[in-house]
């Protein structure tokens, strides 16, 4: 016999004496969960963003679209980054002409190539509130996974408000379940036993938003 089958055998034989007309599980387990925790206006919500994002450590910026390359270029300048990496769908108008030197995304490239990028710019498929999390879902103003986890410097663009939602259960209307989701909530971090914070372990070092407001800047949400 299996270990399936004794596992198997032990679940039929706990079930037994259950009557036919007892509802199911999936019946019995109230599913009424709150979609968004209170009620809160537009501004509202992405002033909660910010303020969660600012919590997990991340550098939150806010400027309209015609700011934006301006913006961009002074924090790749301040961070002395002379490349950056740029998905293939990066709208061309988010960076100045006169920026750094561009790497665009390539299977080709190594992570030893990645790591030597000095900054990522990005945007995102959504950002969540309630819990401060930018989630990434591969589309062509994001690229691929790695080129977001390898270097040390993310600047990631949200436009603000129709890429911000409140909840968890809002954004996972917006995402497709088989695409590469990556879900960001601050630079990356962990805390060895005696917890003791350590940053860039597993992902950017430095995290900065930047909530764009305005229209010319817009990227595809996929």
């Amino acid at each position: 016999m299996s270990s399936r089958d004794r596992i198997l055998g032990r679940v039929r034989r706990a079930l037994a004496d259950v009557p036919r007309e007892e509802p199911s599980y999936e019946e019995a387990v109230e599913r009424s969960y709150l979609r968004e925790h209170g009620a809160r206006g537009v501004a509202e919500t992405v002033e909660l963003l910010a303020a969660h994002l600012a919590d997990y450590r991340a550098i939150v910026h806010r400027t309209d679209a015609q700011g934006l390359p301006l913006l961009v270029m002074r924090l790749l300048a301040e961070r002395g980054s002379r490349s950056v990496l740029v998905p293939p769908g990066l709208p061309p108008e988010w960076l100045a002409a006169d920026g750094p030197t561009r790497i665009h995304d390539r299977a080709a490239s190594t992570p030893y190539e990645l790591d030597a990028v000095g900054s990522v710019v990005t945007g995102c498929a959504v950002a969540i509130a309630e819990t401060g999390t930018i989630v990434l879902d591969g589309g062509p103003a994001q690229g691929r996974r790695r080129i977001t986890l390898v270097p040390d410097h993310h600047i990631c663009v949200v436009r603000v408000p129709d890429q911000v939602v409140s909840s968890v259960p809002q954004a996972l209307e917006r995402l497709d379940p088989v695409r590469p989701l990556t879900w960001i909530s601050g630079p990356s971090a962990t805390s060895d036993i005696e917890l003791d914070r350590v940053e860039g372990v597993h992902g950017p070092r430095t995290l900065e938003v930047v909530l764009v407001t305005g229209g010319p800047g817009r990227a595809p949400l996929a």
